[in-house]
C-alpha cells in the first residue's frame, strides 16, 4: 500500500511543529521544562535560540514544521519507491 505523499507531509509537519511549540510554551510557563530538548533544537536549527521567549518559540516551530515536512516527503517517497520495487501485493481481502 502506497502513502499519499501530501497528507503525510502535512501530518508530519503538524505533529512535529506542535510538539516543539507545546514544549516551548511549557518552558515559558514552567521553566526549566524541556530545557535539554530545546537546547538540542538550538544546536540543530540555525537562527533558533532556546531563550524562552515567544519569538524563539515561533521560529523553532517554523523550523520544526519545515524539517518534518522534508522528512515526511523523503520517507513517503522512499516508502512508495520500495513498495514498487519489491512488488508488494495487498493482503487477501484488501483492495488493490
Amino acid at each position: 500500500m502506497k502513502f499519499a505523499i501530501k497528507p503525510l507531509v502535512i501530518a508530519c509537519a503538524i505533529v512535529w511543529g506542535a510538539a516543539v511549540f507545546l514544549c516551548g510554551m511549557a518552558n515559558m510557563l514552567w521553566p526549566p521544562y524541556g530545557e535539554s530538548f530545546l537546547q538540542l533544537l538550538d544546536s540543530i536549527y540555525p537562527g533558533y535560540h532556546a531563550s524562552g521567549n515567544f519569538g524563539s518559540v515561533v521560529i523553532g516551530t517554523l523550523y520544526a514544521m519545515l524539517d518534518a515536512a522534508v522528512g515526511g516527503l523523503v520517507f513517503g517517497l522512499l516508502h512508495n519507491l520500495l513498495v514498487d520495487k519489491c512488488g508488494c501485493q495487498p493482503s487477501a481481502g484488501q483492495p488493490k
